[in-house]
């Protein structure tokens, strides 16, 4: 059994089935003491050719009519008894147990969903994956499994020792002293059975989190003809992993063997005092029989005790690792006086803010001003780095926003619901994520599945639907993880599209258009321009023509607002502007030349 804040609710919440579930228990282990009585009968009657009836110490001929009553159908009955309670109690115990999982398991993935950005910076993929498959496996196993062993250990190790008891109370008692050692045994080398589980646990996240990290970047392995290295560095992991599982192989199978002697030693002890009872005429050997049975019915409990400790070993730093993630609480969350706004329309200021990331050492933004009126075509522009798209997760609320630096329509941010705020842009990131799914499904994610007219129409607008259509199943190809069968441009106009289908006020593009040629790029401006009017445009940019016919530029310069204007403005009266546009003209006349160059050798 196990115990923690996150887990004794289900105690309570499946306590019907848990007490069914027990109750079966105490049907089989009570049958199961039936057993050694019977034996002890057939030796008695073989032994005298009588048996006495301990109840009412009448005799009883041993012969087929008495085999057939009071052995063959007491026998048959505690049989049915056996099958029926173990299907019972298995059904309830491990029923609870499943059910425990699937709900931890959706609480797990609620609280994952609800993390801030900040935590998945931290705390790696492939270490989470490990949460949800082999500590919540181990946790579901602790709370089933070990439910069943706690309460079989008790009800059937403590009938039999009664038993055992009112047979021969020193004989017992005798069999008793090496079960005490076993439990302090057990107790210590549980202590560090844990400890040791917890490292082998850690070490299984690390070999998940490579081999996930691994196969996520599996193309850039190759490029870089990085195999063998990736094969090297896997084996230490591997190697790592299987250490500590030795290690912890080692604690459990010294635990065993520590039983088995305990548990040997206890039957030299039954056949010596015991065969000398016998010997004294104190003992009948049908006796001796019966309380061997009694004291086998025992082993498995105390092997249960043994399994139990190590099973909580386990269980418990399992669900410590669980439990850090459910007690995990998102950085950025509602104040408890946000109101909802029925309508947002696109204003966008911030004034004088001065940001700095959680775990950051300096600011990235510093008192930054500006404003966007609802309906403007707004290009955002500067060097790498400078703090661009920093600007853009503070208006989606991706970190904490100073108090009274962001507003939306006039509002403090703050005071806006994160849901509302988000609902009303849609954003397209630089990574360009796609989900291993449809074309169709990708494009429709943010309204759950639109109308397949609508979803053309936006491919359209991000003109990506002359590629589409030269696919096979065309918008119900299916595409890799992360969209690795599709190119980069036509990854950036997907995810450009499923922006455009959520229609909403505010659309946030991040350097959205950087893998495309500069005619589709002109293109998909175009579009924009057409179908956004009186909606609020943000664009990234790190090329000056992406964003020369926007209604105002703003260009970053070192996580400053160097300027802010018409890009004619900006040209005449930026110094660092207009530098940053003629380094570009200038690098594209190079490049024209060396085309130029390049296509003349080739007619010669």
């Amino acid at each position: 059994m196990i115990f923690g804040k996150h887990i004794n609710r289900y105690y309570l919440k499946y306590l019907p089935m848990l007490l069914l579930g027990a109750l079966a228990l105490v049907l089989v282990d009570y049958m199961q003491l039936v057993i050694p009585e019977l034996y002890g009968a057939v030796i008695e009657g073989i032994e005298s050719g009588y048996v006495v009836d301990s109840a009412t110490d009448i005799a009883y001929d041993f012969n087929l009519n008495y085999v057939l009553d009071q052995i063959c159908r007491p026998m048959l009955f505690v049989i049915l008894s056996l099958v029926f309670g173990r299907f019972l109690w298995r059904v309830c115990f491990f029923g609870a147990g499943i059910k425990l999982e699937t709900d931890l398991r959706d609480r797990m993935f609620d609280r994952c969903k609800d993390l801030s950005q900040q935590y998945y910076q931290v705390n790696k993929v492939g270490n989470m994956m490990s949460f949800f498959t082999n500590d919540l496996d181990t946790v579901q196993e602790c709370f089933g499994w070990g439910i069943m062993m706690f309460f079989d250990a008790v009800v059937l190790g403590v009938l039999a020792i009664i038993k055992m008891l009112k047979m021969n109370h020193v004989l017992a008692l005798l069999c008793m002293i090496p079960m005490v050692l076993l439990l302090v045994c057990s107790l210590i080398v549980g202590r560090y059975m844990s400890k040791k589980w917890e490292k082998r646990q850690e070490a299984f996240s690390m070999l998940s989190d490579f081999s996930q990290e691994t196969f996520a970047g599996i193309a850039v392995v190759k490029a870089f003809v990085k195999e063998a290295h990736e094969l090297l560095e896997f084996k230490k992991l591997s190697k790592n992993n299987e250490n500590r599982n030795v290690e912890y192989t080692r604690l459990s199978v010294l635990l065993h063997v520590a039983l088995t002697l305990l548990i040997e030693s206890v039957v030299c002890v039954i056949l010596g005092y015991g065969g000398y009872l016998v010997h004294t005429e104190t003992f009948k050997a049908a006796q001796l029989v019966e309380f061997i049975g009694y004291f086998n019915a025992i082993i498995w409990p105390i092997m249960a005790v043994s399994e139990l400790i190590g099973m909580h070993a386990q269980g418990k730093a399992s669900l410590n690792r669980i439990s850090e993630l459910l007690d995990s609480t998102p950085d950025v969350f509602d104040k408890p006086d946000v109101e909802d706004m029925s309508e947002i329309r696109g204003d966008i200021e911030f004034k004088n803010l001065t940001f700095r990331y959680p775990d950051g050492e300096f600011d990235v933004l510093r008192n930054v001003s500006f404003s966007v009126k609802a309906g403007e075509n707004v290009g955002i522009i500067g060097r790498t780095g400078s703090g661009k798209t920093t600007i853009v997760d503070l208006i989606l609320r991706t970190y904490n926003v100073p108090e009274g630096t962001v507003f939306i329509d006039g509002k403090d941010v703050n005071s806006i619901p994160i849901k509302t705020v988000r609902a009303s842009a849609a954003y397209v990131p630089q990574d360009n994520f796609l989900f291993s799914d449809t074309i169709e499904n990708n494009i429709s994610f943010a309204t759950d599945g639109g109308d397949f007219d609508q979803v053309v129409h936006a491919a359209e607008m991000a003109d990506v639907h002359s590629n589409i259509s030269e696919f096979p199943l065309q918008y119900k190809s299916v595409l890799g993880e992360r969209g690795v069968t599709v190119s980069g441009g036509q990854k950036q106009r997907i995810s450009i599209a499923r922006a455009l289908m959520k229609n909403a006020p505010i659309l946030i593009l991040d350097d959205s258009v950087s893998a495309v040629d500069v005619k589709t790029e002109k293109a998909i401006l175009g579009n924009l321009r057409e179908i956004r009017g009186g909606k609020t445009t943000l664009l990234i940019a790190h090329r000056v023509s992406t964003i020369e016919q926007m209604d105002k530029i703003i260009f970053v310069e070192d996580g400053e607002i160097a300027a802010v204007g018409k890009y004619g403005e900006l040209y005449e009266t930026c110094p660092e502007f207009k530098n940053l546009v003629d380094l570009q003209k200038l690098d594209g006349e190079e490049n024209e030349s060396s085309n130029g160059e390049s296509e003349v050798d080739v007619n010669v």
